[in-house]
């Protein structure tokens, strides 16, 4: 008899451990890798999704998304609380006036105008910032990272750029440009959102 609850035990045991690698593993897309986790502070993150941002027929990054807390919809992923990070990979050059005016589309596109008002003081932070960066190159890698203690900051190939943003609600604001109303990009919303 306490053979086979061994046994049971084992077998329950064996199955855990697999299906619990089976939903660790590395996400690659476009060559470019995501690991399962991320750590942003002192938070392990999960990673939600990943997708492709194509701007006509270019391919531009592969982006993926780390949270507290996976989830399948932009609204849930938006409210979430606590240090995450979107996390770039560049696929070809970008200069940084497209860059940054890629990034304001989407903020104006998805935020009213009194939203984008309240904002301009970080808005201005996050256009130096990325002015900073300068050009993004194939193969960089820009992470927008935020924790409650500090804000948003840009890292870029592991250096932090520019200065920390305060404000979860900014964050909040940034993210609405790939997981909004209005996102840059539909098909890489619907990777983002693990659709």
């Amino acid at each position: 008899m306490q053979r086979i609850q061994f046994l049971r035990l084992f077998l329950a045991a064996a199955f855990a451990a697999l299906v619990g690698g089976a939903a660790a593993q590395t996400v690659e897309l476009e060559g470019v890798k995501f690991e399962p986790t991320a750590q942003v502070g002192n938070t392990a993150l999960q990673l939600n999704g990943v997708g492709l941002r194509k701007r006509a027929i270019f391919k531009v990054y592969v982006a993926g998304l780390y949270v507290p807390q996976k989830a399948t919809s932009a609204s849930a992923l938006l409210a979430q609380k606590g240090p995450r990070r979107m996390a770039i990979s560049m696929l070809r050059n970008v200069d940084a006036d497209s860059f940054s005016g890629a990034l304001n589309d989407g903020l104006r596109a998805n935020l009213t105008e009194q939203q984008l008002a309240g904002f301009k003081a970080q808005i201005d932070a996050l256009n130096a910032n990325l002015k900073v960066v300068g050009e993004t190159k194939k193969g960089d890698v820009i992470h927008f990272e935020f924790t409650p203690d500090a804000g948003t900051r840009v890292v870029v190939n592991g250096q932090s750029k520019g200065t920390v943003i305060p404000g979860d609600d900014f964050f909040a604001a940034v993210l609405r440009i790939w997981i909004g109303d209005k996102p840059v990009d539909g098909d890489l919303k619907k990777g983002l959102v693990g659709a």
